[in-house]
């Protein structure tokens, strides 16, 4: 199925791994959520030359969590990427921009949802100093928020939970440096 130019999401080809990240194998995006399996996703916090970050509202049409906020970018690792290969990406997939600075890795932790849905995710982070023209099929609205606000925000507004655990992680792994 095509939308608007973009193949289906559910058919892009995933690299599943074990509880320890080791690749197992592949698979196409519909079987892994359908089946639970174990894959690698990518979290990149993005800020502006004021030191903002990124937040925005998914669209309602995603796969996983339509319609609610995030305060990264990214997404899945596809079969023969690397983390960072996949990082710089979606990161410039989602912000609609080409030319940004390599994503620096800053930790991976393995999301649990409780559900039967888990991931290894990486947290990255980066500077965009270029206007962003966010991609239409992934960001329904988008703004660049303090940290401050964007604390704030976490209790007000309905958020991707991979996020919130992600955000919750990259605050102590700051305060820890």
């Amino acid at each position: 199925m095509e939308m608007r130019g973009v193949a289906d999401p559910a058919d892009e080809v995933l690299v599943v791994v074990d509880e320890n990240d080791n690749v197992t194998g592949s698979a196409r995006r519909g079987e892994v959520y359908a089946r639970g399996l174990r894959h690698r996703c990518v979290f990149i916090e993005a800020r502006d030359a004021e030191g903002r970050v990124f937040v925005h509202r998914r669209t309602p049409d995603k796969l996983v969590f339509p319609s609610r906020y995030d305060m990264f970018v990214g997404g899945v690792v596809a079969a023969g990427e690397s983390y960072d290969d996949a990082a710089l990406r979606e990161a410039q997939e989602e912000l609609g921009v080409s030319g940004l600075p390599r994503p620096v890795p800053l930790f991976k932790f393995l999301f649990d949802d409780g559900a039967g849905r888990t991931w290894w995710s990486a947290v990255y982070e980066v500077r965009c100093t270029t206007p962003v023209d966010p991609q239409r099929e992934e960001v329904a609205w988008h703004d660049f928020l303090t940290d401050e606000e964007l604390a704030r925000r976490t209790t007000e507004w309905e958020w991707v939970p991979d996020g919130l655990d992600a955000y919750a992680r990259l605050r102590a792994f700051r305060a820890a440096e």
